[in-house]
């Protein structure tokens, strides 16, 4: 093993070279590096850097809640537009009921739902069961399925939207996973204020446009008197405590393609948005139907403005009016360009780590390198005089190595990641430990040095690879099922332990190896 074949000269330059380009740029001031090198930096995680930590939780039953609700008012359309005579229909537990009230018309409504209602899963079910009950009654539920997929879908749709809400807010490299089914951590380096966080991320900005239903009177309100495909929303606008307006919305947030702080015409504040073809369309259609006549433009159940339509809007754009500051102005127009939460966010935990605090941690932080480096070379020279100033060389090598590719692969360095580096360190040691001292073996046991120092690489190999094997299966499952440091620490150890046996292997074997061909050594200097 220890022939200096061109291969193994080739690939220890080559690793040195990868730490060396890969390092620089974390040591180096930003932009004095030219443009053709790596400009890769080490992400400093939360407590290194400081900033906020969020634990979030989708709230999956109002997501059931809403589903059921637009079930209900599907059925309520497809029944209208059959001429089904109907009464009942509301939302009782996790089904839909509702009864015919012409029993000859019971099949004809049960097979209309059951064709119509939900899609097709891929698995050939579908995505709504469609039971007849007693008494002229038709029951609709969700599958198990189908509100499973929904739930999951949700926490992914709601990730993807926190990422593009925090993006544009400037907050460099957040990191946001799942935690569990229906959880989500955000972490946001340098951002101090989590209250503003929360303020951006955990609204649902779930906008709609409805028609308001202008034959209910104040009276009728008072009464209770309600049309069943009517709703009241509380109301933010300042003319009205409450609309009523229609369940069935004109327009949804789904069909917006921009949106921005603005003014009005009184220069005030406002905000611009503008539709896709089909918002458009469905817009201009509604607008001209309906001059003369108040919509309102709800915000996560809100009515925030209830206009008077003057003419029909074909455009595809407008402004929505109402008692903005520029500030909240600004901030409306980010979550409606960013797309509506599918599910409300619940906080769970928050946390504010100080710059201040986090700069401590770094500095503690260097200080444990030094002083685990300083004392792991003190052991293995000592232990091992010039075979150990080779596995001092290797392990700055190694670590080189893993900054290198943390900072390739944008990795996130955390305080339990520094442990996990000082830990890689002491693993490559052990590995040199094990090969030094099966060599000692081999010493006494009759061989020459050079055939005492080749078996032991050759039969220490075993052991350092069963080892090691053993070490990343823990970092593997540390980092599948553990959150936060847990992961920080896992991702540097599974990193460190891949850097630290090749180190200790092959570049310690060729110094070794270059050692015996330029001073034809007899003896071993660890004897």
């Amino acid at each position: 093993m220890l022939a200096l074949s061109r291969w193994k000269i080739v690939l220890v330059l080559a690793s040195l070279l990868f730490g060396l380009v890969f390092t620089l740029p974390n040591l180096v001031p930003s932009g004095v590096l030219p443009a053709w090198a790596p400009q890769q930096r080490l992400h400093l995680g939360l407590d290194l850097q400081g900033g906020s930590f969020l634990l979030l939780e989708v709230d999956t039953a109002a997501l059931r809640k809403e589903r059921l609700t637009n079930l209900t008012e599907d059925v309520r359309a497809k029944l209208q537009g059959a001429q089904i005579p109907f009464g009942g229909l509301g939302v009782g537990g996790d089904a839909v009921d509702v009864r015919i009230s012409d029993p000859t018309k019971v099949d004809a409504a049960f097979k209309l739902l059951n064709d119509e209602l939900g899609e097709r899963l891929l698995g050939g079910g579908r995505d709504v069961r469609v039971q007849s009950r007693p008494d002229q009654h038709i029951q609709m539920s969700f599958v198990s399925q189908a509100a499973n997929a929904a739930a999951a879908d949700a926490v992914t749709r709601s990730i993807e939207i926190i990422r593009k809400r925090i993006d544009a807010l400037g907050t460099k490299e957040p990191i946001i996973t799942q935690q569990g089914s229906n959880r989500i951590v955000v972490q946001a380096p340098g951002e101090s204020d989590p209250e503003k966080l929360k303020a951006v991320i955990g609204k649902t900005a779930k906008l709609t446009f409805e028609m308001v239903d202008g034959d209910v009177s104040p009276e009728d309100i008072a009464a209770g008197r309600i049309p069943p495909d009517d709703i009241q929303l509380p109301s933010d606008d300042g003319f009205a405590p409450l609309y009523v307006v229609k369940r069935r919305s004109v327009v949804t947030g789904e069909m917006l393609t921009g949106a921005s702080g603005s003014h009005d015409e009184n220069n005030a504040p406002a905000v611009a948005f503008s539709f896709n073809a089909m918002g458009t369309q469905r817009f201009a259609q509604v607008t001209s139907q309906n001059v003369g006549k108040p919509f309102a433009i709800v915000l996560d159940g809100r009515v925030i403005s209830a206009p008077q339509i003057r003419n029909a809007i074909t455009g595809g754009s407008g402004i929505i009016t109402g008692r903005f500051t520029e500030e909240s102005a600004h901030e409306l127009g980010l979550l409606l360009k960013t797309g509506a939460l599918p599910a409300p966010l619940n906080v769970i935990q928050q946390n504010t780590v100080g710059a201040e605090l986090g700069a401590d941690a770094v500095k503690a932080g260097k200080i444990s390198i030094v002083i685990g480096a300083a004392l792991i070379f003190t052991f293995i020279i000592l232990a091992y005089g010039l075979f150990g100033i080779f596995a001092a060389l290797a392990l700055v090598v190694n670590g080189l190595m893993i900054v290198g590719a943390m900072s390739l692969t944008q990795a996130t360095l955390t305080l339990p990641g520094v442990a996990g580096l000082v830990l890689t360190l002491a693993v490559a040691v052990d590995a040199n430990v094990l090969i030094y001292e099966r060599m000692r073996d081999e010493v006494r046991g009759g061989r020459a040095a050079m055939s005492a120092a080749d078996a032991g690489f050759t039969r220490a190999l075993t052991t350092i690879i069963d080892a090691n094997v053993t070490t990343l299966v823990a970092a593997i499952i540390m980092f599948q099922f553990g959150s936060g440091p847990v992961k920080g620490f896992a991702l540097t150890l599974f990193i460190g332990v891949i850097t630290s046996v090749f180190t200790a292997v092959l570049i310690t074997q060729v110094l070794i190896g270059w050692w015996f061909r330029a001073f034809r050594a007899k003896t071993l200097p660890i004897v």
